[in-house]
């Protein structure tokens, strides 16, 4: 009899027991930044996405990568990788620079994707300041 309520809680304890696949490793994180992070307008700023951490996964190879730049505009990176195999390492750095011409503040997002599956996203907030060049800047005519 206790032979039976003990099998129950082994099919939980130990996945392939249970009909499913053993865990594949840890997934990285995704670490985002900007240089600079404030700056006066007209700007190029320069993004930077970086996976820390965790173990170079098969899914995290040659993935999407999109900018939204939270203006209207996006990037979008895409790269043509020969196929996975075992012990390849994955691309853990990504890039992208923008144009800012107006002051404000925007909430950039990076975002990596593999077969239309998101796989990391993050954002920050860049803050752009009024600059001498800055449209918004002019005064009004009357």
């Amino acid at each position: 009899m206790k032979l039976l309520a003990i099998l129950p809680v082994l099919a939980l304890a130990w996945p392939s027991a249970a009909g499913q696949a053993p865990a594949k490793g840890k997934a990285p994180d995704l670490d985002v930044r900007a240089i600079p992070r404030m700056a006066f307008s007209p700007v190029n700023v320069l993004v930077i996405g970086e996976l820390k951490g965790g173990d170079d996964l098969e899914e995290y190879y040659c993935p999407e990568v999109e900018f939204v730049w939270d203006d209207g505009g996006r990037s979008v990176q895409e790269t043509d990788c020969p196929p996975f195999e075992p012990g390849m390492k994955i691309e853990r750095r990504y890039s992208a620079e923008h144009y800012y011409e107006r002051a404000g503040n925007y909430n950039v997002e990076v975002v990596l994707r593999r077969a239309g599956r998101v796989l990391r996203k993050q954002s920050f907030r860049l803050n752009v300041r009024a600059g001498l060049g800055d449209p918004t800047d002019l005064p009004e005519d009357n």
